[in-house]
């Protein structure tokens, strides 16, 4: 008689966990999209807390070697629709005459880069011309945006320990590399990135290219579906 009123014991406590459990989760599920907000918060901040919780695959598309007027444009008018932001890193010597296009650029909320003002090996540089190729950039974006850029992505991902220390801005590489300069096909650039891409990537591909432009749009198509979201290099280190 003891024994089975044990066992009785028992499963009554079991039940009240498993519906105590059901009870809180309930309860998450509820009150995630609008914990820590005030009950009249916007609906772009409720949705960002939801983002936060919902553990979205996050990654970033960066586009070196711009801008170029055509297909930056393109590229550009392809993100808005899709209320996408990325990176851009300039080439200093491609900024001249399209300044409209790096206004549009900061307009639409995309995080501008430096990437040096000729496409060169910095580590194979003298300090002086590495460093003065860095900061004419800088004072090129700077004039047309009103903001210093922070961050740098040394062509060809040159760099060493002795350009680190001569420059106070957050150097950015990459995770994924679709070589789509080299491929120039929509279709397998598509394919090598979402083969190989995986939260937290940073995709590596270049703005001034027909090809490359298509594949980046297609792959933020394919890629959405699959539950991941598109953030800017500064967003995903943050996070």
């Amino acid at each position: 008689m003891k024994l089975r009123w044990k066992i009785l014991c028992l499963f009554a406590v079991l039940a009240l966990d498993i519906a105590l459990g059901r009870s809180m989760y309930g309860f998450y599920q509820e009150t995630k999209g609008t914990l820590f907000l005030p009950a009249d918060a916007g609906d772009s901040a409720q949705s960002e807390v939801r983002r936060q919780f919902s553990g979205e695959k996050q990654i970033a598309l960066t586009f070196d070697d711009g801008p170029h007027s055509v297909y930056t444009s393109q590229l550009l008018d392809g993100l808005r629709e899709r209320g996408v932001h990325a990176t851009f890193f300039l080439l200093g010597e491609n900024i001249d005459g399209k300044e409209g296009v790096i206004r549009q650029m900061k307009e639409d909320g995309h995080l501008i880069g430096n990437h040096g003002f000729t496409h060169v090996q910095m580590s194979k540089e003298t300090l002086e011309n590495a460093c003065g190729q860095i900061g004419e950039t800088n004072r090129k974006i700077e004039k047309i945006t009103g903001q210093r850029p922070e961050y740098l992505r040394p062509p060809y991902g040159s760099w060493n320990e002795e350009l680190e220390c001569a420059t106070d801005m957050t150097v950015v590489l990459w995770s994924v590399d679709p070589l789509d300069w080299k491929l120039q096909n929509t279709n397998k650039v598509v394919r090598k990135i979402v083969k190989n891409v995986e939260p937290g990537d940073i995709i590596l591909m270049h703005d001034v290219f027909p090809t490359s432009v298509q594949a980046a749009l297609e792959v933020v198509d394919t890629l959405e579906k699959q539950g991941y979201t598109f953030v800017t290099v500064e967003e995903l280190l943050v996070d």
